[in-house]
């Protein structure tokens, strides 16, 4: 295998960079942790690349060699900043452009600066779609969230290439981009079911992956982790949505990320986990679900709901789901119900 530094900065014992090189009576050098440990660890009489018997245990640093190896390390890192593309900082110009584009009076001016910053490489191309990209989902988001539901913009954002590229920014953009994507497929929610079997049959496993890794994570962007679970009970709430339902309890993450928001969150986290659990023991009560239900802590809080819990629909929800299950949890060696 190629080593990224001269063969002889490598200590023989680790074959890794030395970065305090010694020198034991046989003239050879090592890093002087690797050679110690060999001496008087292992309690070892010879040295490890010549086999020659020691007879003299005196460890010489060797500074000439160390001054070498920094020198070579500094002129290294002097090289990968000469030639590191420098995306953090047309990043941010790329940002403040994309921010100012609209209110300055030279657009022109604008646009050719944005056209010489792109076209820098494929590395500043791909920050400057990101960036832009994220910019138009802020846009579209405050433009919902300001106005009034829009027929033809409801429409327009139901497309197949519309959702597409949707549930992409909801896989890879920032806390925020996902954010912004989450709260728009919940505008869509409320009006129409069609873009949901698109989405499932489209984008599937990676797009229930998306919405669990927001549910199960709150440092990514609490808001989007909140939104997202309202979102996965927008969509599984229907009794055509197996696939959705199929895709969340066949996640790995998929139990365990629901029961954590139970009693973890807010009430109102809790009432929709309540009902997504419900619908998961309704539809898809299979064993392998019944018994990560029991190991990921969901029945234990169930329990605990139905004495904290005064009489709501919350409630009746919890004691539906004993009544079909409980038998199960019970006969099960680590139940905690009686």
């Amino acid at each position: 295998m190629a080593m990224d530094f001269p063969v002889d900065f490598r200590c023989p014992i680790s074959m890794e960079l030395m970065q305090d090189p010694v020198t034991i009576s046989t003239g050879v050098t090592y890093e002087r942790k690797n050679i110690e440990k060999w001496l008087f660890s292992y309690n070892k009489k010879t040295c490890p690349t010549t086999m020659q018997r020691i007879n003299s245990f005196d460890i010489t640093p060797n500074h000439t060699l160390k001054r070498l190896i920094l020198a070579w390390q500094n002129e290294e890192a002097a090289r990968s900043c000469e030639s590191r593309p420098v995306r953090s900082l047309k990043h941010d110009e790329l940002v403040s452009l994309l921010a100012t584009m609209e209110s300055t009076p030279f657009k022109v001016n604008s646009l050719k600066k944005l056209r010489a910053i792109v076209g820098l490489g494929h590395e500043v191309k791909d920050d400057f779609m990101r960036c832009a990209c994220e910019e138009a989902l802020g846009v579209l988001h405050q433009y919902l969230s300001l106005s009034e539901e829009d027929e033809k913009t409801i429409q327009l954002l139901s497309k197949p290439e519309s959702i597409k590229s949707l549930a992409i920014m909801l896989q890879r953009g920032s806390g925020e981009a996902r954010f912004y994507a989450v709260t728009i497929f919940q505008k869509l929610a409320q009006v129409d079911y069609n873009w949901k079997k698109f989405v499932i049959q489209d984008q599937g496993f990676e797009f229930f992956r998306s919405l669990l890794e927001l549910v199960s994570d709150d440092q990514i962007c609490t808001k989007a982790s909140a939104s997202a679970l309202e979102l996965l009970i927008e969509i599984l709430d229907h009794p055509r949505q197996v696939e959705g339902r199929l895709a969340l309890v066949e996640h790995g993450l998929g139990i365990a990320a629901i029961s954590k928001k139970l009693l973890h969150v807010s009430s109102a986290a809790t009432k929709i986990t309540v009902k997504i659990l419900w619908l998961i023991c309704s539809y898809h009560p299979s064993e392998r679900v019944l018994e990560e239900l029991l190991i990921f802590g969901s029945v234990k809080k169930l329990l605990a709901l139905l004495h904290i819990d005064n009489r709501s629909s919350t409630k009746e929800k919890v004691v539906k789901i004993f009544k079909l299950h409980g038998n199960s949890w019970r006969q099960n060696p680590c139940s905690l119900v009686s």
